[in-house]
């Protein structure tokens, strides 16, 4: 039985559950408006009643945030190689990165739609802008990270620049990336419902805009947890290939943890 209540997929769903009947336990005992905090009931009603509805509208939503997701990371492992590896692109580049973070997303969001019109590219753009900066930062790190000890023995063995990037530099900054990929993508969701926010006519961010001008809480709640389970799907996913693609790194990490 303990070793049950241990089980890492118990934990979140045992967690859910307790939050669900507080949450329940609360309305009642505090008579909250349903206008203002419905009852779960009503949302599990909305999500049966509008569940074809909702998942319909979440493929735009998955499919800006994938594309987001795949520049995010196509741009910015790249990017970050060269701002390790390069002094001379690392003061240009990056103060300039860290620059557009202040930038609010939300405020130039509007900008893509007047360029680019009301289809699935304003939405990438801004999913992208947000998934983007976790990635640079984190691969810079672990690329950077290597020991100088490790370099000087791979060099005094003879071993060539690519070698040297191929047999260890990459290997040392997969965590990182990876790490970096689980941010990234689900900032990428958010920001896909930011550009919904912005202009759509389809998506789980035009849900919420629609669900809200009609004062419709439940509805709400049944959009934000299908955007919610995606963003749990996708992390998932990440973690899984990290798991099969870097099995010694999961290994270290869970000895680690365990000492501990």
């Amino acid at each position: 039985m303990r070793n049950a209540f241990n089980s890492a997929w118990l934990r979140p769903i045992l967690l859910v559950a307790i939050v669900i009947v507080v949450w329940d336990i609360s309305v009642r005992l505090l008579n909250v408006p349903a206008y203002l905090v419905p009852p779960p009931w009503q949302v599990l009603e909305q999500l049966v009643l509008e569940g074809p509805m909702l998942l319909a509208e979440a493929v735009p939503t998955l499919v800006a945030t994938l594309g987001g997701f795949a520049l995010s990371v196509l741009i910015g492992v790249p990017l970050a190689m060269l701002i390790a590896y390069s002094r001379t692109v690392e003061s240009y580049l990056y103060p300039l990165l860290v620059f557009s973070q202040s930038v609010p997303k939300v405020a130039i969001a509007p900008l893509f739609v007047v360029w680019f019109g009301f289809g699935i590219l304003p939405k990438i753009i801004v999913a992208f802008l947000l998934g983007f900066f976790p990635v640079v930062v984190s691969t810079v790190m672990g690329f950077k990270s290597l020991e100088a000890d490790m370099v000087d023995l791979v060099r005094s063995m003879g071993g060539s620049r690519w070698k040297m990037f191929y047999k260890v530099s990459l290997p040392n900054a997969m965590p990182a990336i990876f790490s970096s990929m689980k941010v990234s993508v689900t900032l990428a969701v958010v920001g896909a419902v930011v550009g919904e926010f912005v202009g759509s006519n389809a998506g789980i961010g035009y849900v919420l805009q629609r669900a809200n001008g009609n004062f419709d809480l439940p509805l709400m709640f049944a959009a934000l947890i299908v955007l919610s389970l995606m963003g749990v799907i996708l992390f998932m996913t990440i973690d899984a290939l990290e798991k099969y693609l870097l099995p010694w790194h999961v290994s270290n990490r869970l000895d680690s943890t365990q000492v501990h």
